[in-house]
């Protein structure tokens, strides 16, 4: 495993793995600790301010199997539980490596250097990795500021559902969130995932800006932050994450196979960049493990991906807008139409699978990899 940091370590906020990514967790004996650290999150719910108005309320219960939930979790959490399962399983670590290219099987690195030849790379190096033969991305109009804070103490500093992934909007250009997402150890504190919505355009004026106006924009549309919103006393302590859309026709290449965002590449409206990673690299596991042909073995990898990650590819094409966009039809539309249709049969069972990831039984498709 090649890395550019020289420590290996985790970017970036919370997240939730979804039934479908524990799963993936459980093979390698990852699953109960993500489980152990994590928080579980059993509704994503969002009113659009300042009516009140509820405009998104799913309910893992709509499954129809009370085990299943999201667990939220810290990146770190996750980091070190696919850290540790990989040094176990005997992967070797080279840090201090940053790839530019491949040739002939081996990866090319800065300055020159080049690897020992491998019979097969995999990309995992995400949606700007230099192994891809797509065109560089241009990022969606909207990005979000994430942060990491400590949960509050008391219930009254906190009125927020420990549960629940909850989301105040003002139409579709103002969005705050906040997500619980357990612990990064076992002995830290409870923290939450803290969230504001935010263009690229619009970055380089707040880092320029002082934090109170904008500290009050955010508590005229969630007041309930406020205990959040105290903790946060630099611009450094918010981290701008870029999004953008876009999906190689093929993850397969010349002794190269894509993994995650190196093949696909969405917003994170419906959280399932890591879940969608995840059941890559068990598909691709499971098509090595029952081929000879690592050639035969990729072909399978991919056409047991394609169908699902399409899929999901398409509902965050289309939900974004809904949430970050300047479209004041669009959130009309939301508000009005879709939040009320979405409350009636059978759109809650199908919106909780939707979410939870399980929509075209991805897994089936995995498990159908082994079966030759």
């Amino acid at each position: 495993m090649f890395d550019r940091l020289e420590k290996p370590q985790p970017l970036g906020s919370g997240l939730i793995l979804q039934p479908v990514g524990l799963a993936a967790l459980d093979e390698i004996g990852a699953g109960d600790r993500v489980r152990t650290l994590g928080a579980p999150i059993r509704r994503l719910f969002g009113r659009v301010q300042p009516s009140g108005r509820v405009v998104l309320d799913v309910r893992y219960r709509d499954l129809g199997r009370p085990e299943r939930h999201g667990v939220a979790v810290h990146r770190g959490a996750l980091f070190e539980a696919l850290y540790e399962a990989a040094i176990a399983a005997g992967a070797q670590m080279a840090s201090g490596h940053e790839i530019l290219s491949t040739s002939d099987g081996r990866l090319v690195f800065t300055g020159g250097r080049a690897s020992a030849k491998f019979d097969l790379v995999i990309d995992a190096l995400g949606v700007r990795s230099p192994l891809s033969r797509a065109k560089p991305l241009a990022p969606l109009p909207f990005g979000a500021l994430w942060a990491n804070l400590d949960w509050p103490k008391s219930k009254d500093a906190a009125p927020f559902d420990d549960q629940a992934l909850e989301q105040r909007y003002e139409g579709a250009r103002m969005m705050v969130g906040v997500l619980p997402i357990g612990r990064l150890n076992p002995v830290a504190k409870r923290q939450a995932a803290f969230f504001w919505s935010l263009k690229h355009a619009d970055h380089a004026a707040w880092l320029a800006a002082g934090l109170d106006d904008w500290k009050q924009q955010v508590l005229r549309l969630w007041p309930g932050t406020a205990a959040m919103l105290d903790q946060i006393r630099t611009h450094e302590q918010l981290i701008f994450a870029a999004y953008s859309h876009g999906t190689l026709v093929s993850p397969v290449g010349k002794g190269v196979a894509h993994v995650g965002d190196s093949w696909h590449s969405a917003s994170p409206q419906l959280g399932q960049g890591a879940n969608m990673a995840l059941l890559d690299a068990l598909a691709l596991c499971r098509a090595l493990a029952s081929r000879s042909d690592i050639a035969d073995a990729v072909a399978a990898y991919a056409a047991a991906r394609r169908f699902h990650i399409g899929l999901y590819q398409l509902a965050s094409w289309m939900f974004t807008p809904a949430y970050q966009s300047d479209s004041a039809v669009v959130s009309w539309l939301r508000d009005w139409l879709l939040a009320p249709i979405s409350r009636i049969w059978p759109a809650p069972p199908i919106l909780a699978a939707l979410v939870a990831g399980s929509l075209a039984s991805p897994l089936s498709a995995i498990e159908a990899v082994s079966d030759v």
